[in-house]
């Protein structure tokens, strides 16, 4: 975990967010098994988190992918995996979906390598900026993903909501100042990001536990679901 986070110091504009979700995927340790598939691995970061609950981490990524760095296992697209059926007990997916045009036909592929009773785990954004252009598509409600799962054969386990108000603005905050202040206004940027990245996390998490309707406001969707046995 530490080597993970080791990437993101306190003035970054996702160091809220990637903590949250890494968190999120550590305290899921029970979803992840035998041999792992994670659909747009990039550069395999993700192993720094649960590579040593598994007994295989396969990354997947698409052959033009600029994050790859040599991590690739199997070169694929996630409507395309070039594996037999069954053959993963366990997939993980972060941050993928918002960029597929067909989310459906990438989830029924992700069922078909993923043995019986094998669970998954996306992270999927409602709120969050524009990112990869032109490659970023859809966001998506706990409903939509209730929705798209259901349709592609899968059981849901848990739809959650990774944060409330305060961590998704905090966030988009950190992005826009640091998109405008430029030149001797950058230090401002820093500063501001760092005070926000300290104090909003707190803030979410009490807001969060006082007010139901803060999940509203989320960034980010968790999702967990299952294949089916039979």
């Amino acid at each position: 975990m530490k080597r993970y986070l080791s990437g993101y110091s306190i003035t970054d504009p996702a160091y809220m967010a990637v903590r949250r979700s890494a968190f999120e995927i550590s305290r899921s340790a029970a979803c992840f098994k035998g041999r792992l598939l994670d659909i747009g691995c990039g550069a395999k970061a993700k192993r720094f988190i649960i590579g040593d609950r598994v007994t295989h981490y396969v990354g997947l990524d698409h052959e033009g992918s600029m994050h790859g760095l040599g991590n690739v296992d199997i070169v694929g697209t996630a409507y395309n995996i070039p594996e037999p059926d069954s053959s993963f007990d366990s997939v993980l997916c972060t941050a993928v979906l918002e960029h597929l045009e067909y989310p459906l036909k990438a989830l029924r592929e992700s069922f078909r390598v993923l043995r019986p009773g094998g669970c998954a785990v996306y992270t999927v954004p409602f709120f969050w900026h524009l990112h990869e252009e032109p490659r970023d598509f859809y966001r998506y409600t706990k409903y939509g993903l209730e929705h798209l799962f259901r349709e592609a054969g899968f059981e849901i386990i848990e739809v959650k909501p990774l944060s409330g108000f305060w961590l998704t603005f905090g966030s988009e905050w950190n992005y826009y100042l640091r998109s405008i202040m430029r030149g001797p206004l950058k230090p401002l940027a820093y500063v501001s990001t760092f005070l926000i990245n300290t104090l909003f996390p707190l803030m979410d998490r009490v807001d969060m536990s006082l007010n139901k309707e803060s999940s509203r406001w989320t960034w980010l969707n968790f999702v967990i679901v299952r294949k089916p046995c039979a």
